[in-house]
Parts: structure tokens; sequence; C-alpha cells
């Protein structure tokens, strides 16, 4: 090419309307290539940098990484792997940075909406947290919860259906919510505050993982009832919720067992605090309140207390 069809670093800059020095830094860093040097070392460009240029500045306008930038030039306008990969991944990071910016406004709305007097409280609270908050220490408490030699496998279901996700869109009281769960499961507590329950710590070691699957079937089950704002009552969700205890302490579904079986959870201690915080966090603004296990076991219960007293 002649020398006087090439463009020197300035004419370069005014065309692509950026200055001297960005054209030297994308330069300096292997992404845009010059075509010669002059006799006094000054950089000489073809034309066709120009749309190089322009390309280098669409993929960084997308906040693409200069190495992500140069990855994808190397793969000569083929347009594949390499840029599908960086735009996945800002995608993904861009989601992340969302979500904890919807968090940081319903913290916000929180404290300037709530009275001046509870403000100190709720700073504290919102404080303790991560934007958004991790599932992490929840998670724990609940592990520590459980009762010994359970299989990975059991644990983990649990803890999906125990654990509530933070909303990506939260709305201050869930935050709130969140908050308070937090400081619930975090706070110093001695073992007799958060025993295993009786009726679970009675149970054969061996049938532990079992009890908890039969009874997160049941959950479900009475979570489909309550949802349809159904009374407690008799029906496959009791019946499998009884059978679950049943089988976990080798005995028979009977009457006699039944109302033992209310007698020794109705004296079991409660978590009552966290699922009423866990299902402010799951309830969708304006819509109806989200069963969580808490209470989908209170239905149980009081399903099978009805039963008893029927039949007594």
């Amino acid at each position: 090419m002649r020398h006087e069809d090439l463009w020197s670093i300035g004419e370069l800059a005014e065309q692509a309307g950026v200055t001297v020095k960005t054209v030297r830094f994308y330069s300096d860093g292997g992404l845009l290539h010059e075509a010669s040097r002059s006799a006094g070392g000054h950089r000489r460009f073809a034309p066709d940098a120009l749309e190089r240029l322009r390309l280098i500045r669409s993929l960084r306008s997308l906040d693409l990484s200069v190495p992500e930038v140069r990855r994808i030039l190397d793969e000569q306008g083929e347009w594949g792997g390499a840029l599908e990969d960086a735009v996945a991944g800002r995608l993904r990071a861009l989601g992340s940075e969302l979500r904890a910016l919807r968090w940081r406004e319903a913290a916000l709305r929180l404290v300037q909406e709530c009275p001046p007097g509870e403000r100190a409280e709720r700073l504290l609270l919102i404080g303790s947290v991560t934007t958004p908050p991790s599932t992490a220490p929840l998670a724990r408490f609940w592990r520590g919860w459980l009762p010994p030699r359970m299989p990975a496998r059991s644990i983990s279901a649990f803890l999906e259906a125990a654990v509530p996700p933070p909303p990506d869109d939260p709305e201050p009281v869930q935050v709130l919510a969140y908050a308070r769960l937090n400081a619930l499961v975090t706070r110093p507590c001695s073992g007799a505050e958060r025993p295993q329950p009786e009726a679970h710590r009675v149970a054969r070691a061996d049938r532990v993982a079992a009890l908890y699957t039969g009874l997160a079937e049941a959950y479900e089950l009475a979570g489909t009832q309550i949802r349809r704002d159904r009374e407690p009552g008799a029906g496959e969700a009791l019946d499998g919720f009884v059978a679950a205890y049943a089988s976990a302490y080798g005995t028979r579904d009977t009457p006699g067992f039944r109302r033992l079986l209310s007698g020794r959870l109705a004296t079991d201690p409660r978590l009552d605090g966290y699922w009423d915080l866990a299902t402010v966090v799951l309830t969708a603004p304006g819509g109806p309140p989200e069963p969580t296990p808490g209470s989908a076991h209170d239905w149980l219960l009081e399903a099978l207390h009805a039963q008893n007293t029927a039949t007594a």
C-alpha cells in the first residue's frame, strides 16, 4: 500500500471520533495493528483499521474486557465461541449487579418509609446481611438442627424446601423479613433453644432419611390444599404424613398411633417465628401467603387433631 494511502494516528482518531490516546492504547495493547511506521517513527494505519477500531469500541461499549475483546477479534470475524462466552458472562454479571441494586433500593425504601424511632434497629438489621443476602447462614442453621447421619441427598432436599431464596426484585417488607431471618438463625443460643423434635429423635436412625422424604411429600400435598384455601382435614396429605412417622417408628398406622403422634407433635418445640418470616419472603406482594414446610406441618397437625377428636 502506498504511503500516501495510510493514515496517521491523529487522522484515524479523527475519523473514528476518539482521542489519539485511545488509538494508542488499543495499538499498544495489540488490538489495533499499524501498517507501518514513518521515517520519524510515527504510526501509520491502513483504512481498514477504522472498521476494526469501531468494532473494538462497540465491544467495549458492552463492558467487555480488553482480553475478551482480543479473543473475539482473534476468531477472524467468525463470531463464535469467544463472543458467545463473553456476552453470556457479562449477562450473568449484570444480572447479579441488578439483583444487588434492587435489594439496595428496597433497603433504602425500608429505611425511608419506617418511623424515625425504628430506623436505628432496621439499619442494624439490614447492615448485617449481604446485598443480595446469602442463604448460607440459614442453611447452616438447618444443618445443625437436622438429625445426624442423614444422607447428603436428603439434606439437600430438605434445605431446598426450608431455606427461602431471596426474591430477585424484593419489596421493603421482604428485605426486612430476610434480615430478621438472618438475625434469628445467627444469634447465640443454647442447645435447649432448638432441640431436635422428640418425634424425630425417637425414630429409628436407619429410617430418618425416609421420614424426611415422606414428610416432604406430605408437605407438598398439604401446600396444594393450603393454596386452595381448604380447611385441614383427612385425605392423601394426612395419610402420607402419618405413614412417614409410622414407618420411621417401625409400626403400623392405627387410630391409637394417630392419637400418640398427635400428642407427641403437639408438645415438640416449634419454629413458628422462622416460618412466619419465610412466608413473607416467599409471598409475592399482594398475593396469597405462600405455603412453607412450617405452615404445611401446622395444617397437617390440625387435621390430625381434628380427626382424632372426631373418632374419640
